[in-house]
């Protein structure tokens, strides 16, 4: 009876040594108390709510709880694309903008350069290109009018973003039509030199920033300077015409290096300095200056 109790504690111990080095029965570190760790050998059962892990060992993406509501929906159907709407309507100005009055232009909806501004003539051609292919008429860029450009026109270049090409004229303001006129749109980025209704000569045209716009409205020209250096910001102005407190037509060197990359302190800039200088010679003070949309 002593040799078989023996025996018995003998095979107890060794079977307790057995489960210990195997770790059935071992407690993993830091686990504080929870489910046994299985054992390296043996294929782990998954967690509830995620999937095996995946060829790498990497755990793969949870599964869909059968408690989670969107489970049968994600699982039957994709996800949604991203939105791609961009909304634009009149009075935007943005470079979106431009690359919507581009893309127009290259359907023949918009007939002059891009300015970066939403005006009427921008939402008559956005109209245009809307009813021409079903779409409501509103003037206005919602997702599918953009999505539908997009679709028909290729992404614009450098140069049809910012030609360097005259711009159009936009159609002159009433008040541009009797008596020798400098008719300055700011929608279509140009100075008309009209007499009696007729347009003698035109020529690009930069504004002022945002913090400093060029003053809209009915004034006239009150002094010329062939030769002026800013008394305030100590650059030159050659061939100035002012026409509302300190405001002035006049050539910008930056406005033909840089083009619309830039703005004026409020100033009318002209980029093309012969055309200005011809210009200069026959405009006389007391002559109206019109600054308008």
């Amino acid at each position: 009876m002593k040799r078989s109790s023996a025996i018995r504690r003998a095979v107890l111990a060794a079977a307790a040594v057995a489960l210990v080095t195997t770790g059935c029965t071992a407690q993993a570190a830091g686990s504080g108390g929870g489910s046994p760790k299985p054992p390296a050998t043996a294929t782990a059962p998954a967690p509830s709510g995620s999937a095996p892990a995946g060829g790498d060992g990497k755990p793969s993406s949870p599964a869909p709880s059968s408690s989670d509501p969107s489970a049968s929906s994600s699982a039957s159907s994709p996800a949604p694309a991203p939105s791609a709407a961009f909304l634009m309507k009149d009075g935007d100005e943005s470079e979106q903008v431009r690359e919507l009055q581009a893309r127009l232009r290259q359907l023949d909806h918009f007939d002059r350069a891009p300015t970066g501004f939403y005006g009427t003539i921008t939402a008559k051609a956005v109209t245009g290109f809307q009813k021409k292919r079903g779409l409501p008429g509103t003037g206005s860029v919602d997702a599918t009018t953009w999505q539908r450009l997009l679709a028909v026109t290729k992404k614009p270049t450098a140069d049809e973003l910012k030609p360097s090409t005259t711009n159009a004229l936009d159609t002159p303001d009433p008040r541009c039509m009797t008596g020798r006129v400098l008719c300055i749109s700011k929608e279509s980025r140009t100075l008309a030199w009209m007499i009696d209704g007729r347009v003698v000569s035109s020529m690009d045209v930069r504004f002022g920033s945002e913090n400093t716009p060029t003053r809209e409205g009915t004034f006239a020209v009150e002094w010329k300077a062939k030769d002026w250096t800013s008394t305030i910001y100590h650059t030159p102005m050659p061939y100035s015409m002012f026409f509302s407190r300190g405001q002035a037509v006049h050539y910008s060197s930056d406005f033909a290096a840089r083009g619309y990359a830039g703005a004026s302190h409020g100033c009318v800039n002209v980029r093309d300095r012969a055309k200005l200088a011809a210009l200069f010679d026959q405009v006389k003070a007391g002559d109206k200056v019109v600054v308008h949309w």
